[in-house]
């Protein structure tokens, strides 16, 4: 696939691709819509402070994580047409009510339901892998991540300005965030009617069940276990934080705590249910994967992704305050962390499908974001701006970039079970950023930067022990399995 493919609109399979990421771009510009506007909103309500947006940040991430294992669960049994469309006309109601709310509770209720639509990332990563072939789609991957991931930067550059000069007023960051939600529900109503689920009469693989996803040994459901734990665990760190913070009492923090151990445990009731049949039949030589290379990702967007979430979060705040700039300046300069996704991701997808070896790929990114975070660490305010914001833009580039190569390596591990995948890694991203915006609220933006130099150097140790250079990465078609096949003949009788 080549960059001018992208301007044959008629092709299907380019139509599919932009309808998809301008949703995504839509979802992110309401996920990311307080960011901008946090220094505004602590003007005009006089009951707010600077820790109750750190933790309204923390909340923004907190229920994509879980929204994200339900979604890819859905995916493989519904499509991501119909899951895309709800996704965004649901999730324009917490939007709302987060415009026009009169209380902290309220607030933070409203942005931590309003995380779920994180989950729309994954929802597109599953249409775009059901209309490209293996050898494009790290390039188309990449595209839809990169374009629709600037929304968050497209917020930042235009709430300012539209709630000053479009609305105006103490309430015109109201107005501004209220906006993005319709415009979204509308939006999901329009991608129902607009789009199919991969080309007419392509085969949609689904798996067994969609409760847990199957593994290939009895090694790798120990694996699976261990890794699904912190996925819904790491809630209970923003529990035990809007406890402190006084939003909760200690007896029901004790009940919060407990419905996540329920949560946790009856996922792994799920693990076993779905996978103790499949283990003792034993599972075809055609049929296994290597669920290490499931490992490994993770990590790997535990700390690219998981990073932007964290740094998007609080960039604006971070230059307002450093250099002492004015919030549509300073959210004008993060912008340009998120807005290297234009380019840096399709960029990362493309060499992912170019270099002939996606592992080193991913092995080369992850030590680039390691080295660029280093850089942030020791920026101040001391330093030239325009030196702050090329390490920034340089940093950023690493992280979008292994963003991409993530997933264009993610559809051609195991193809029936690609949403779940998705679902787990995207998922790991949302972990990340919980884990690093709780550490925020306790160290200086310079040992925040650190911190997140050395999960990346992290993820890159378990990479080069685990991934695996995935069979068939560059290959026509997907490979398809005898129980693939297999299911597919059932599916098809069973219509």
């Amino acid at each position: 696939m080549k960059v001018s493919d992208l301007f044959h609109y008629k092709r299907p399979e380019i139509k599919a691709l932009h309808l998809t990421w301008i949703a995504f771009y839509i979802c992110f510009f309401v996920w990311f819509n307080m960011a901008p506007l946090a220094t505004s909103m602590l003007k005009s309500v006089g009951w707010l402070s600077s820790d109750d947006l750190r933790l309204f940040a923390i909340a923004n991430v907190a229920l994509t994580i879980p929204a994200r294992i339900l979604v890819g669960m859905g995916l493989d049994k519904w499509g991501p047409r119909r899951v895309f469309s709800i996704l965004m006309v649901s999730m324009a109601i917490p939007a709302i009510t987060f415009a026009f709310g009169e209380t902290r509770t309220q607030l933070l209720v409203s942005r931590l339901v309003l995380s779920s639509i994180g989950a729309s990332f994954v929802v597109g990563i599953h249409m775009t892998a059901m209309w490209f072939k293996p050898r494009d789609i790290g390039f188309a991957e990449g595209f839809y991540a990169g374009w629709g991931n600037f929304g968050s930067a497209a917020a930042a550059m235009t709430l300012p300005m539209i709630a000053l000069n479009v609305f105006g007023g103490d309430d015109g960051w109201r107005y501004a965030i209220a906006s993005t939600a319709i415009l979204m529900a509308m939006y999901g109503v329009y991608y129902w009617f607009a789009i199919t689920d991969g080309p007419v009469g392509s085969v949609h693989h689904k798996p067994r069940k969609v409760s847990a996803m199957e593994v290939s040994t009895w090694a790798d459901m120990i694996k699976l276990i261990l890794w699904t734990i912190p996925m819904v665990g790491i809630l209970s760190v923003l529990v035990w934080r809007i406890e402190k913070m006084g939003y909760l009492d200690a007896q029901w923090a004790w009940v919060c705590h407990a419905v996540i151990a329920f949560i946790v445990i009856y996922q792994i009731i799920q693990i076993f249910k779905v996978n103790l049949p499949i283990l003792r039949k034993g599972v075809p030589e055609d049929d296994k994967y290597h669920f290490n290379s499931v490992a490994a990702l993770n990590s790997t967007y535990f700390a690219n992704f998981g990073a932007e979430l964290a740094v998007v979060s609080m960039l604006p705040m971070f230059f307002e305050m450093t250099w002492g700039l004015t919030p549509t300046t300073a959210g004008m300069i993060a912008a340009s962390f998120a807005f290297v996704n234009l380019i840096a991701r399709p960029i990362g997808g493309l060499v992912s499908d170019r270099f002939g070896n996606r592992r080193f790929v991913m092995l080369a990114y992850m030590i680039g974001i390691a080295i660029g975070f280093a850089l942030m660490g020791l920026m101040g305010g001391t330093w030239p701006l325009f030196v702050a914001v090329a390490v920034t833009i340089l940093c950023s580039v690493f992280v979008q970039g292994a963003e991409g190569a993530t997933f264009g390596i993610i559809p051609s591990i195991k193809r029936r079970i690609t949403g779940q995948i998705s679902g787990m890694a995207g998922a790991y991203g949302n972990v990340g950023a919980v884990f690093y915006l709780t550490l925020y609220t306790f160290v200086t933006p310079s040992q925040f930067f650190f911190i997140i130099a050395a999960g990346a150097l992290l993820s890159f140790i378990v990479c080069f022990f685990w991934l695996k250079e995935p069979e068939g990465a560059f290959a026509e078609e997907y490979i398809v399995s005898s129980v693939d096949l297999a299911l597919a003949a059932d599916q098809q009788a069973g219509k």
